[in-house]
């Protein structure tokens, strides 16, 4: 077991670059840009960071040399030999050669493109423009990155006995959580938390945590390089990045109606079983199950990753029946927020009504909140998205208006255009 606290005490060995494999990532952007690869491949598209925590002003904390190094430490990364060979020939979701050799062959010979840095009012201001399936590969690093770099500043300060307790009272509260989901029958849970983690080293280490505490309620982790390191299932399937750029990309109204469905389409067409699962909330759930078209209701299960979590998996009961489906063959994964009473929650409240599984993401892996003095190692809200494809703006509504994005005409737009009515707000803790 790594000694996690003597190596963030000696954080700038070489040994522990913040993002060490192409393959630190989550299993969906690899999935994701297979599809993208094939199906919209000369789309140019820009993606921005968006710190939605203006209180955290990264600017301040972290030091730009040391962002660049790492930043330009991810370009210089290539596919290594074996995780070439763990992508062509491993099974994923029970299937063999999930990544097609066309594209294997344009990953092994990719480097990622160049970045955009800026400093404004106490903020990074970080930009990448380029080619869809090469730019979008950045989210995920980037998002490491600073979350990790934001850690080292606030432990940088530390002496080695204060990080020995330090880590020792956060690997006891997340063994006390998983202490409290272990007696819970048909529990389903996976790590959904590399994007917003508090550290490459300590995602590892609540991923074997997981697989040790849980058994096989525990079912594996979205990242793929932690995946294949510990013999793990890579999991997930796709995000709103899809949904965002083809509807920027639609010339009219008729069109950005049928663009998140166009979407699900091109998926269809390439996966089956378990990865057939609709994340309808990109422009609101209830508009986008009204318009749905039949052959999705067959589809194998839904993401519910804003709202309330029940409510939605209440309309997506509903919906399935409406459509003469049987809910209780069908399968709702809950990824957004969650923390072990929700998820014990949700699993009792929809037991026998619905499967149900859940993407642990920021309070698995960067729950360090109360550990240190003013809460500096609380997690916060950052995310990298889509915001320009083809020099159209992207748009992003939510079952949650406060994860809402994109210029205000255009917003108004899409609300009218997908009958989007009156929201709920939701704080967004991460």
């Amino acid at each position: 077991m790594v000694d996690i606290a003597t190596r963030v005490y000696n954080h700038k060995w070489k040994i522990d670059p913040i993002v060490r494999s192409l393959i630190d990532t989550d299993f969906y952007k690899m999935l994701m840009c297979q599809s993208v690869f094939r199906n919209k491949p000369d789309t140019q598209v820009t993606f921005s960071l968006i710190n939605r925590a203006k209180n955290i002003r990264l600017a301040d904390m972290i030091d730009e040399g040391e962002l660049r190094e790492q930043l330009d430490h991810v370009r210089s990364l290539s596919l290594s030999r074996g995780e070439s060979t763990w992508l062509r020939g491993n099974t994923f979701y029970g299937k063999r050669q999930m990544f097609r050799p066309d594209f294997m062959e344009w990953f092994e010979n990719l480097r990622l493109p160049p970045y955009h840095l800026e400093k404004i009012d106490g903020q990074y201001e970080l930009t990448f423009e380029g080619s869809w399936p090469e730019v979008m590969l950045w989210e995920i690093p980037a998002l490491s990155i600073l979350m990790e770099l934001r850690s080292r500043a606030v432990t940088g300060h530390m002496d080695k006995f204060e990080l020995q307790i330090l880590y020792a009272r956060a690997m006891t509260k997340l063994w006390e959580k998983i202490e409290l989901l272990k007696p819970h029958d048909g529990l389903r849970i996976a790590d959904f938390g590399t994007r917003r983690r508090h550290s490459y080293l300590w995602q590892d280490w609540c991923v074997q945590a997981m697989g040790e505490g849980l058994g096989d309620k525990f079912v594996g982790t979205s990242n793929c390089h932690i995946a294949m390191k510990n013999d793990l299932e890579a999991v997930g399937t796709n995000a709103h990045e899809l949904p965002m750029i083809y509807s920027a990309l639609a010339q009219d109204d008729a069109a950005l109606a049928r663009a998140p469905y166009d979407v699900l389409s091109d998926w269809h067409e390439e996966h089956d079983g378990n990865l057939r699962i609709i994340l309808p909330d990109t422009y609101g759930t209830k508009g986008f199950l009204a318009g749905a078209p039949d052959w999705l209701a067959g589809w194998t299960g839904i993401r519910i990753d804003s709202g309330d979590p029940a409510t939605g998996a209440e309309n997506a009961i509903n919906w399935w029946k409406s459509r003469g489906e049987d809910p209780t063959q069908k399968l709702v994964i809950f990824s957004d927020g969650l923390d072990t009473d929700k998820i014990i929650e949700l699993h009792s409240q929809f037991a026998g009504r619905v499967r149900t599984s859940f993407g642990w993401g920021t309070l698995l892996t960067n729950d360090f909140r109360g550990l240190t003095e003013n809460n500096a190692l609380a997690p916060f809200s950052i995310v990298c998205k889509a915001v320009e494809a083809n020099g159209r703006p992207t748009v992003k509504l939510s079952d949650n208006p406060n994860k809402a994005m994109g210029p205000a005409d255009e917003v108004a737009r899409y609300k009218r255009v997908f009958g989007v009515g009156e929201q709920v707000a939701q704080d967004v803790v991460v």
